[in-house]
């Protein structure tokens, strides 16, 4: 059995998506990041960056003692080795899907929260930043368009993987981001597909019920008032 500790957003679907798709037994561990359970003891001692999602196997592939993983990229790798799945072996392929996993890590993700941010939870408009992670998120909905006119059906290649897993999230906050599909039909194309999987639909409604319909001030505080100070002295200790 795995522990899914998990929150309904991007970075949390990706994890989702990826045990309905690979079958795996789990139990959700619900973690309210607006309310700061991201900060308790607990969860600390398996996230340390007080992120979610994470996860603890607890019949881990070596028969060792439950194994804890953080950082969504790190536990989406550890599932295809756990599983045989979505990751090949060859190295040629593994590395083109590797990469395209890394590229939504530190690109598409970081920005894509970036751009949203400015556009929807900046307490003022600033348009410098609206302008420039606008444009960045274009230019890799670009990038992610031009990869898919070489591969067709999936990102890094023939097969459906952690790649696709990986991006899709991000590509269903499109609207938010005010990107327009219609201007990327590849993507769009590439995303109608894998709406429609059973597993990506699993995966999506895991929680939904959780979401708040607004954002209040505590929850601003927990998501974007964090600190290396408020770290280290461990304000949140008694979440």
């Amino acid at each position: 059995m795995i522990d899914l500790h998990y929150w309904p957003t991007p970075n949390g679907w990706k994890i989702s998506i990826m045990l309905e798709e690979c079958g795996l037994p789990y139990r959700l561990v619900p973690v309210n990041i607006g309310k700061g359970e991201q900060f308790s003891a607990d969860f600390l001692a398996i996230s340390p960056n007080n992120r979610m999602p994470a996860i603890v196997d607890h019949a881990p592939n070596d028969a060792g003692a439950p194994l804890a993983i953080f950082e969504s990229g790190a536990i989406m790798v550890y599932l295809a080795e756990k599983t045989g799945r979505f990751l090949a072996i060859e190295m040629r392929q593994r590395y083109r899907t590797l990469q395209w996993l890394m590229w939504q890590i530190g690109g598409l993700g970081p920005m894509a929260g970036q751009n949203g941010h400015f556009l929807l939870y900046a307490p003022e408009r600033i348009p410098y930043a609206i302008e420039r992670y606008g444009k960045e998120v274009d230019r890799l909905y670009g990038v992610l368009e031009a990869q898919l006119a070489r591969t067709g059906a999936y990102v890094a290649g023939a097969d459906y993987s952690i790649a696709d897993m990986a991006i899709f999230p991000w590509v269903r906050t499109h609207k938010a981001q005010q990107v327009d599909l219609g201007n990327f039909p590849k993507v769009q194309r590439w995303y109608d597909a894998l709406f429609e999987r059973p597993a990506v639909k699993r995966g999506l409604d895991l929680g939904k019920e959780l979401r708040a319909p607004a954002l209040t001030d505590e929850a601003r505080k927990n998501l974007f008032g964090q600190t290396a100070q408020s770290v280290r002295s461990g304000e949140h200790k008694s979440v």
